[in-house]
């Protein structure tokens, strides 16, 4: 028991480490070159610390879940209003994940150091070599997910893809229903135009992160997969009212 304890007490200090690696590296982009804004970050402070499950949609690879990084470790510090000067990375929280396709994580160094912060790399049911395919969420890799949610919180993009107003996918839904956590939605934007797609690289500097942590939602988890997937897509805006939305506002600009 005591070189369990041992180990996981090493393990947590390798994850603090390469927290605070990543995070400085990331820093920069996000609030310095670039302006995060973030609304609701005081909406973390009564969560468990176990079975949390974030939803967001998604703009780019890297750069939006490094963003939420930043802002759940400086609310651990307490800062709710913004991260500030991150000396919250000289003692971040460990138990945070991300889910990831694993292709996205095999790049290079720099992704394999963001995979070791903390990613549940999952195959794509999507996309695999290019090419569209469709299949379900592989078992081994929604046990994956159930794991690390019985310890720690879990970010995930029901999406999958950077396309916005793209159909979400099931597994998302399965999950929440199998396990039945606390959803939390974010809903970010700006993301898209500050950074290439994989999120490493600056398109347009002097952009505004925009980043808003929603209240937890309210689900019934015995409801249809279907009816909890439209829930979740409606939560982080991403839904064909949304889209609608979004197509009338187009036109409204073309019309002026």
């Amino acid at each position: 028991m005591a070189s369990l304890q041992k180990r996981i007490k090493n393990f947590n200090i390798v994850r603090r480490l390469i927290y605070a690696t990543v995070g400085i590296a990331t820093y920069p982009g996000i609030a310095i070159i670039n302006r995060l804004k973030v609304n609701g970050a005081e909406k973390l402070k009564n969560l468990p610390k176990k079975n949390v499950l974030f939803v967001s949609n998604h703009q780019t690879y890297f750069a939006d879940v490094m963003a939420f990084l930043h802002i759940f470790f400086a609310a651990k510090w307490g800062k709710y209003k913004g991260i500030g000067i991150p000396y919250y990375l000289l003692n971040p929280i460990t138990k945070i994940y991300y889910v990831a396709a694993a292709e996205t994580m095999k790049d290079n160094w720099l992704t394999r150091l963001f995979a070791a912060a903390g990613a549940i790399t999952v195959k794509r049911t999507w996309r695999a070599e290019g090419q569209e395919v469709r299949r379900g969420l592989d078992p081994g890799d929604t046990r994956k997910i159930a794991r690390a949610l019985d310890d720690s919180w879990v970010i995930t993009f029901p999406q999958g893809t950077t396309k916005p107003f793209a159909p979400g996918r099931k597994g998302t839904a399965y999950i929440i229903k199998q396990n039945q956590p606390i959803v939390v939605p974010i809903v970010i934007s700006g993301f898209w135009r500050a950074f290439n797609k994989k999120g490493l690289k600056f398109k347009k500097r002097g952009s505004i992160l925009s980043v808003t942590i929603k209240d937890p939602l309210e689900i019934d988890y015995n409801a249809p997969v279907e009816e909890i997937l439209e829930q979740v897509m409606d939560s982080i805006e991403q839904s064909k009212k949304y889209m609608l939305k979004g197509k009338h506002h187009l036109m409204t600009l073309v019309d002026k």
